[in-house]
This record gives C-alpha cells, structure tokens and sequence, in this order.
C-alpha cells in the first residue's frame, strides 16, 4: 500500500509540474499568436482561478470559507499575499513569456529559492553554508548562461525578457515566504484561493475583464481553459495532493519537471529557439533545487 501511495504522488505532483510547463507554452502562445493582453490573461487567470478552487473549498467548510476574515492579522497578511504576493508572481511570469518565451521565464522563475535561501541566510544573521554557496552559484552560473550564452557583451534574450523573468523569481520568493503563517493555520487550498480572488479583483482596476484584448480564434477559448483549468486549478490541486504522499524535499525536486516540460513545448510547438548553452544554464538552476532539497531533507533527518 505504501509503494502504491508513494507512486500516486509522484504521479500527481509530476501531472501537475507538466501542466504547469505547457501551460506556460500555451500563454506565449496567447500572448504571440492571437495578442492577448498580458493585463487581460492576469486578471481573468486569477478571478476564474479564485473562484474555483474558493468553490472547492466551500465543498468542503462550508460557510468555514470565510472564518480566515474575522482576524485583523489574517486580514492584513490575506491582503498583501493577494495584492503583491499573488499579482506579483503571476503577472511578471506571464509578461516575461510576453516578452521571451515560456521556457526561458520558467527556468529564470526557479532562481526563486536560492533567493528564499539568501533570504533565510540573512535574516538568521549567519555565514552560509559550502552547500548554500554551491547552490547560489549554480544558480548564477546557470543565468548568466541562460541570457548571455557566455558572451558578456550581449542578451540571448530580450531586456524586458530578463527583468520580468528575474522580478519573477522575486515574486516568486515573496509569495513563499510571505503566507507561511496564514498557510499554517487555514491550508493551502483556502489562502490561495482568496490570494487569486484578491488579486484579480485589485488588477481589475489595472485591466478589466470585461476589454478584451487580442484575436479570438477557434483556439482561443480552448487555450485560455487550458490555462485557467489545467494550468492553475488541477495542477495546483494535484500538487498539494501530492503532499500527503511525498515529503516536501521530494515534491520540490520532481517540480523541477516544470521548466523542462515548458522548454520541451515550447520547442516542438512553438519553434522557440533553445540551445545547447540555453539546456545547460537550465541544468544549473535546477541544480540549484536539487541541491537546497537535499540539504533540507539532510536537515531534517
């Protein structure tokens, strides 16, 4: 029984690491075939996205749903995860798809933790560790590959590319460190669920989901779904799934399918360029992960 629950999480964190990935090759697809708005997808992304895993969990509290609002502190720390830490994470990835590509966003948001890392280092007041420096620097490493392809008098990638694709990585830091407290005491499912709602109705006043922007073609309804549905609701849910099966060090580094699905995609579908040079810089992020997962997993044990 034990071997078949352990091969059902890696299943579903694994189903939910390639729906993320393609579902960031079918946004680039939004974004550089029928135009979609990258303000558009963002808001209409969060509200539908808010809205059904809110109703996922009202299946299951109730009215309970709406408890995380009678404290200030929650309320304070549920605004900020929803304003900054929610529309921070979502709409930098998807602007440096807009500007880049999936994969080289994906890869580029996965510098999140060695930040999480620095960020833990610093607080603690301590010097690093040898495991912590290697992390960081394959971290950098991978990069400087990744957007330079070791010419250091040029991008590989668009300027806008790189700066959306790092505030990406901060953003994604922010929003996992940020609702720690709040994840503890109301579970994933809810926070994230009211975050995505909070934030699409805040970018409403930026965008709202009414003025569409772009082509709509035959494909595009099926995309968008894909997006919101498998992109956002089902990936998640199957990844928190996942965690009553797996450990959290391996949860994050079968995650690491994400970028790999998204690069892969990307190149089969959509004819983007990834070199020899652009897979190597891949490798060193995510052995940036492996090696922050094991150091955990050490820790821990």
């Amino acid at each position: 029984m034990a071997i078949e629950n352990r091969g059902k999480g890696i299943a579903l964190v694994l189903l939910a690491a390639l729906f993320w990935g393609i579902s960031g090759t079918v946004s680039q697809y939004l974004f550089q075939t029928l135009h979609m708005s990258t303000e558009w997808l963002t808001t209409v992304r969060l509200l539908c996205g808010g809205l059904i895993l809110l109703t996922i969990a009202f299946r299951k509290l109730g009215t309970g749903i709406f408890h995380i609002w009678r404290q200030k502190a929650d309320i304070l720390a549920l605004l900020i995860f929803g304003v900054i830490g929610m529309i921070g994470v979502q709409y930098t990835y998807l602007a440096a798809i807009n500007y880049g590509n999936a994969a080289t966003a994906t890869v580029l948001q996965y510098l999140g933790p060695a930040i999480v890392t620095a960020y833990f280092i610093i607080l603690a007041k301590r010097l690093p560790t040898m495991k912590e420096l290697l992390a960081v620097g394959f971290a950098l490493f991978g990069t400087f590959l990744l957007v330079t392809h070791g010419n250091i008098n040029s991008l590989s990638i668009s300027t806008e590319a790189f700066i959306w694709g790092i505030l990406s990585a901060f953003g994604l830091a922010f929003y996992t460190i940020q609702p720690i407290q709040l994840l503890r005491r109301w579970g994933s499912i809810l926070v994230v669920g009211w975050g995505m709602m909070i934030g699409g109705i805040t970018f409403s006043f930026v965008h709202p989901p009414w003025q569409f922007e772009g082509e709509w073609h035959f494909s595009a309804p099926f995309a968008l779904l894909f997006v919101i549905v498998c992109g956002t609701v089902i990936a998640f849910y199957s990844y928190l799934e996942s965690l009553k099966y797996l450990t959290p060090t391996e949860t994050s580094l079968l995650a690491c399918a994400e970028p790999l699905s998204a690069a892969v995609t990307s190149v089969l579908f959509l004819s983007v360029a990834f070199g020899w040079l652009d897979w190597l810089g891949t490798f060193f992020i995510l052995g940036t992960i492996a090696i922050l997962a094991v150091q955990k997993k050490k820790t821990i044990s």
